[in-house]
């Protein structure tokens, strides 16, 4: 079983939210999720939320095709995980995280990986999948695939994707 970015802790699982989800539909890479994690959770608001896109790009609905195997039905939320007020996916992803301490997180809001950070939720987002793929030598670079998220459309702060680089040699 691996453990993560030098963690001793075991992660059988990712549960995502839907801006690394779509993110990575837009780039085609979804398959790399089941490579890198044996589990892979996706709350039913989360496909929901980006089910809400079908009309915006082909990708989407590629993208729900392929998450169906994953959904998971609504779950009970913690008083102090609903009193961050986030939006009903990242809620959905924490409270599913924090019913099993061997799942992480894949998050890409500032507000949510905050929340996750203070109830003490292991999290990752798109850019750090793209870094664990090319640590398993599953891509040779992330430089291009970052490059394809931000021309689809995905935000990713420059000097966030320029430290991720520099982690991986790029």
């Amino acid at each position: 079983m691996k453990t993560w970015f030098g963690s001793s802790k075991v992660i059988n699982a990712w549960v995502i939210n839907a801006s690394p989800l779509i993110g990575i539909g837009r780039i085609d890479c979804l398959g790399l999720l089941s490579q890198l994690v044996p589990l892979i959770l996706i709350p039913e608001r989360v496909l929901n939320e980006v089910a809400t896109g079908l009309g915006k790009d082909a990708s989407t609905a590629r993208t729900l095709a392929w998450a169906a195997p994953y959904r998971v039905a609504d779950v009970s939320v913690p008083q102090h995980v609903a009193g961050w007020d986030l939006g009903s996916g990242e809620t959905q992803v924490i409270a599913l995280c924090l019913q099993d301490r061997s799942r992480r997180a894949v998050l890409d809001d500032g507000d949510a990986r905050r929340c996750a950070i203070t109830v003490g939720t292991p999290m990752i987002g798109t850019l750090g999948v793209l870094l664990q793929a090319k640590r398993d030598g599953l891509i040779t670079q992330v430089r291009p695939l970052t490059e394809r998220l931000v021309r689809s459309g995905i935000y990713l702060d420059q000097s966030l994707i320029d430290r991720a680089l520099a982690r991986v040699g790029e």
